[in-house]
């Protein structure tokens, strides 16, 4: 048993009636650039290997790095 053309229909006039006519298009925008920053997301991540296979440091050394530093910046706040 599919899903008829009615079923469809009663769907759809529900979502208009929820969200209005004006407010579909402006979701449907913000879904594709949504989207769109995913597949950016996903093409720098795919770059990304290369960039850190050349490094010369391990990414444990680079974490550590970053948690002595934001360390180092509180001390001055605290006198």
């Amino acid at each position: 048993m599919g899903i008829s053309i009615w079923q469809i229909l009663i769907v759809v006039l529900i979502v208009v009636v929820l969200f209005g006519a004006g407010r579909i298009p402006r979701l449907m925008g913000d879904m594709a650039k949504g989207i769109k920053s995913f597949k950016s997301g996903m093409k720098d991540e795919e770059e990304s290997p290369a960039a850190t296979a050349t490094s010369s440091e391990p990414a444990g050394k680079v974490e550590q790095g970053t948690a002595q530093t934001s360390t180092q910046q509180k001390d001055p706040a605290q006198s």
